[in-house]
């Protein structure tokens, strides 16, 4: 679609005008040609900014390529190629469309950069999110000179979403060869669509892998609907839970892993130090004797939390360490003593697992309450 956003190098303008702003030299001639693959009649109009240049041994051409793949899948995670130049030139860019059938974020991988044949790439990213300008999977749309995210439909990270990264002021050069590669790291085990352009320049009789593209290449087909989310039956959901007390970082419902957390949703407590103390209040229907079962999710920048229920003195450690997000097996919280209404759960960041990111995190799915007769 025609959406809206202003960058440096190109943009769209509220009334549809499409401007791009890239230096294009020839060295003779230039031509310029429009393809309709509708069968809807079009009608354009516009300009071209000419200026005399020279042309010398430095002058290289501007390209600027299109590709996509339908249905890719996310695991196991593979590192997916938006550009491959045998030349000599300077990279200056890329857009990304993402279509995503689920919530679950899309963005995990990085991107990695491979300068005149190297074996390990000299530009290795921390995620496609932070690649792009932002980070913690950011599902509105923001504009800035060299970055953008014009669309992101949602809910959550579902539908349509384009971003772009402009290289202007830190645009690389390569010598004989460029290789631009993402990782395509889901949250979710689905199959994405994903399409790129790439934009660089490079001197007279260069090389890339695009294939030319056909009008079938431009269809996508529709987006199956979300599915509905699972529910835990006498779940008591983390993220509807009435926050107490929190002495550091935030804690809100997080949304996007419909077929890992039940209604879809945690509380997800983030920027909190180890000491820092978290305590969420739930509901027991009657006074008594209860068994406490946990529902958490475990990733791999989550903490080691203490967990302790009503009145309980210490409570249960359990590390949420692991390499990917997945809902932890249930945890048993121990047999308490729990007043009719309200009760306190309280979680207390004790450290974080020697393999782990050090933020952390700390996500509750939900609760279970069985009572002891």
């Amino acid at each position: 679609g025609i959406n809206v956003y202003q960058s440096l190098s190109c943009g769209v303008l509220d009334s549809g005008v499409m401007y791009a702003n890239w230096v294009m030299p020839y060295q003779k001639t230039a031509r310029l040609r429009l393809t309709n693959y509708t069968d809807a009649p079009v009608a354009v109009s516009g300009s071209v900014c000419v200026t005399p240049r020279p042309w010398t041994d430095r002058s290289m051409y501007f390209h600027a390529k299109w590709r996509q793949e339908l249905e890719i899948r996310t695991r196991p995670r593979q590192d997916w190629n938006y550009l491959w130049v045998q030349g000599q030139g300077r990279f200056v860019g890329d857009s990304l469309h993402v279509v995503n059938p689920v919530k679950a974020w899309w963005g995990e991988g990085d991107e990695k950069i491979y300068v005149d044949g190297e074996d390990f790439p000299s530009h290795f990213g921390t995620g496609t999110e932070d690649y792009y300008g932002y980070a913690w999977c950011w599902n509105q749309p923001f504009v800035h000179a060299y970055h953008n995210q014009p669309r992101c439909d949602g809910p959550g990270n579902y539908g349509h979403t384009s971003v772009n990264r402009f290289h202007i002021i830190d645009s690389i050069p390569f010598d004989t060869q460029f290789q631009f590669d993402m990782e395509v790291w889901h949250w979710a085990d689905t199959k994405v669509s994903m399409a790129t352009t790439s934009y660089w320049y490079a001197r007279p009789g260069a090389r890339d892998n695009f294939a030319r593209p056909f009008p079938e290449d431009f269809v996508i087909g529709p987006l199956a609907p979300l599915p509905e989310a699972k529910r835990v039956d006498g779940a008591l959901e983390g993220e509807k839970m009435r926050q107490i007390t929190i002495t550091g970082g935030s804690a809100a419902p997080q949304a996007g892993f419909e077929e890992t957390w039940s209604a879809g949703q945690q509380v997800w407590w983030t920027g909190a130090k180890p000491g820092a103390q978290l305590v969420l209040g739930f509901r027991a229907p009657s006074a008594g004797k209860y068994q406490v079962t946990a529902v958490c999710t475990k990733a791999v920048d989550y903490g080691i939390c203490q967990i302790a229920v009503g009145d309980q003195v210490g409570g249960t450690v359990v590390d949420f360490y692991n390499d990917g997000v997945i809902a932890s097996p249930p945890i048993a919280l121990g047999t308490v003593d729990l007043k009719a209404g309200e009760n306190p759960l309280t979680v207390t960041i004790q450290g974080a697992n020697p393999k782990a990111v050090k933020q952390y995190m700390f996500g509750l799915d939900y609760i279970l309450l069985d009572k002891v007769e």
